[in-house]
C-alpha cells in the first residue's frame, strides 16, 4: 500500500512518520527477500533538494522515481501545515539510518556504507557496530571514484551480499547514483543520508535534543561550520517559494469566459 503523498513544488512528500516509515522500509526488505519485491529507493527530502528541482529536470525525475521520499527538513514540515497538509512528523535521515541500523542488527541483514572521504565510512561502520554490535557490516568504502568506475562499485557492493546500503556522496549526486545502479548492486534498499558518516564516526557532534526538537540542527552546524554558509541560501528561496505557491492556491480562480 502507498502512503499518502502530497506536492510541494513539484515534489512528491510522503506522510510518513519515522516509525512508519522504517516499518514501510523492513516490509520492503521482506518484500524483495522473499522474491517478490523490487528494490526500494529512499529519499529525505529536504529544502535545498526542492529549490534545486526547480532547476534541474533530471533531478527532479529522480526524486520522483524513489519509493519513498520522506520529509527530513522543518522547512518542509511547516510547508505542509501551512497548506493543510497531512506531514506531521520529521524523518531526518540519520535518525532514519540508526534506526535501521539497530533493528537490522537483531535480524542478522547486513549493511553496506558507501561515500565520505578517505576512511570515514570505515569509521561510521566501526561507530555503529560498537553501538549495535549485532551489526552486520558487508563493507564499506570511500565516494573517491570516478563515473565510469560506477558499475564496477556497484558489482562490489552485491558481492557482499548486503541488504541496506547507505550512500553518502551529497546531493544530488548520491540520489542519482542510487537511482542508477540500486539494482545493479543487489541491495534492496538504499537511502541517500549526506553528512551521516561524519556523525556515526563521531567525527562530527550531532546537534544536542533540543536543537533537534526545534527542527535546528542546520542552524547548530552552520555555527560549528560557518563555511556552510552558501548552502543555506536555499532556505530563504525555498520559503519565497512555498509561500508564493501557498498563495496562489488560496486565491480564487477564474472562470474562463465564455
Amino acid at each position: 500500500m502507498k502512503p499518502h503523498s502530497f506536492q510541494l513544488l513539484g515534489c512528491r512528500v510522503d506522510a510518513l512518520g519515522l516509525n512508519a516509515a522504517v516499518k514501510a522500509i523492513l516490509e520492503a526488505i521482506d518484500d524483495v527477500h522473499a522474491g517478490h519485491g523490487e528494490p526500494a529507493f529512499v529519499v529525505t527530502i529536504g529544502t535545498e533538494m526542492i529549490v534545486r528541482a526547480q532547476h534541474d529536470e533530471i533531478f527532479r525525475q529522480t526524486l520522483a522515481r524513489a519509493r519513498f521520499s520522506l520529509c527530513d527538513t522543518i522547512g518542509v514540515l511547516l510547508a505542509s501545515r501551512l497548506r493543510g497538509g497531512p506531514l506531521r512528523e520529521r524523518v531526518v535521515g540519520v535518525t532514519l539510518a540508526e534506526r535501521l541500523c539497530e533493528l537490522l542488527a537483531k535480524r542478522g541483514d547486513s549493511v553496506y556504507f558507501l561515500g565520505a572521504a578517505g576512511d570515514t565510512a570505515e569509521a561510521a561502520a566501526i561507530g555503529l557496530k560498537i553501538r549495535y554490535p549485532g551489526l552486520q557490516i558487508a563493507g564499506s568504502r570511500d565516494g573517491f571514484f570516478r563515473f565510469e568506475e560506477s558499475s564496477e562499485v556497484a558489482q562490489t557492493i552485491r558481492a557482499t551480499g548486503a541488504t541496506l546500503l547507505l550512500v553518502a556522496l551529497g546531493s544530488p549526486k548520491q540520489e542519482e547514483w542510487i537511482d542508477r545502479h540500486l539494482r545493479e548492486t543487489g541491495c534492496a534498499v538504499a537511502i541517500g543520508v549526506g553528512g551521516a558518516f561524519d556523525v556515526f564516526s563521531g567525527r562530527v557532534p550531532r546537534a544536542p535534543a533540543a536543537w533537534q526538537m526545534l527542527g535546528l540542527e542546520w542552524l547548530y552546524r552552520l555555527i560549528k561550520e560557518p563555511q556552510r554558509w552558501r548552502r543555506q541560501l536555499a532556505l530563504p528561496h525555498f520559503v519565497f517559494l512555498a509561500a508564493r505557491e501557498v498563495c496562489s492556491a488560496a486565491l480564487p480562480r477564474k472562470e474562463p469566459r465564455r
